[in-house]
């Protein structure tokens, strides 16, 4: 009967607090922060057990390699989600019937989504600034500000989801680039699984970096009349983030472009 009680009343403060509307904001930035956590701690047990050249690792590569686990596990939960919101949800949906204009429409998964995301950017933002210039330098800072203030502001006023969520697309990128990272740490930036993975990434940086970011502005575009109506800041950031992540993008497209042809070069 007391276990009963407790978890009635544990569930009643979840429902009523936790993911209440006014709460939900707060708590989903604290539930990203501690995923980070956690998923930083499970990364770090899985590999001294089960990975032989982790313990080889000097402290600030084994920090990288935690670190990137982070990424990664945020990268593959925001990706399912913001797949699901911009393709398959009718949230946002120009159906006809649909309460409120697509800018303004949000949910209290929409939000929790985002929250976490914002979460996982200042949990990282802060070992890159703990730890720099050895986890990141300069534009990885630059980057996360941008991201985070981005996803910070559609959570916290409810505007552009759509358009944060097409952005958020880009991180089906981040396990792809972390397994890179991992494979040249192991010692097999040679094999067959290095060359198919680079592959890989050029043609996911392709479609989620690139082309969608152009089919992000053509919608932006169609969409004008909405966007417009949004508050000064919000309107700017639909603009601004998106500019300024694709020119990073395409910068960082050619370098990865040139580290493939490197490696096919090197494999003829």
């Amino acid at each position: 009967m007391d276990i009963k009680s407790y978890q009635d009343h544990a569930e009643s403060f979840v429902t009523h607090y936790l993911l209440a509307d006014p709460f939900l904001p707060y708590t989903s930035v604290l539930a990203g922060i501690f995923l980070c956590k956690m998923a930083y701690d499970l990364t770090e047990l899985f590999s001294s057990i089960h990975i032989k050249s982790y313990s080889a690792l000097t402290n600030m590569k084994r920090i990288e390699w935690n670190n990137r686990g982070i990424s990664t596990v945020h990268a593959i939960i925001i990706s399912f989600m913001a797949i699901y919101f911009v393709f398959f949800s009718d949230l946002f949906s120009d159906q006809r019937g649909l309460q409120g204009l697509m800018v303004f429409r949000s949910s209290p998964i929409s939000n929790f989504g985002l929250g976490v995301s914002v979460g996982y950017f200042l949990a990282d933002l802060g070992m890159i600034i703990w730890f720099y210039p050895s986890l990141g330098g300069s534009e990885y800072i630059f980057h996360h500000c941008l991201s985070g203030v981005g996803v910070a502001y559609s959570l916290f006023s409810g505007e552009a989801q759509l358009y944060t969520y097409m952005v958020l697309i880009s991180e089906v990128t981040t396990p792809e680039i972390n397994l890179r990272w991992y494979l040249d740490i192991a010692g097999l930036k040679r094999s067959k699984a290095y060359l198919i993975n680079g592959v890989a990434i050029v043609l996911a940086w392709l479609i989620a970096r690139i082309l969608l970011f152009i089919y992000m502005f053509y919608h932006v575009y169609i969409h004008y009349d909405q966007v417009v109506l949004m508050h000064t800041f919000g309107y700017l950031l639909v603009f601004a983030v998106p500019i300024a992540l694709s020119v990073m993008n395409l910068m960082w497209f050619g370098k990865i472009v040139k580290g493939l042809k490197r490696i096919l070069e090197k494999g003829q």
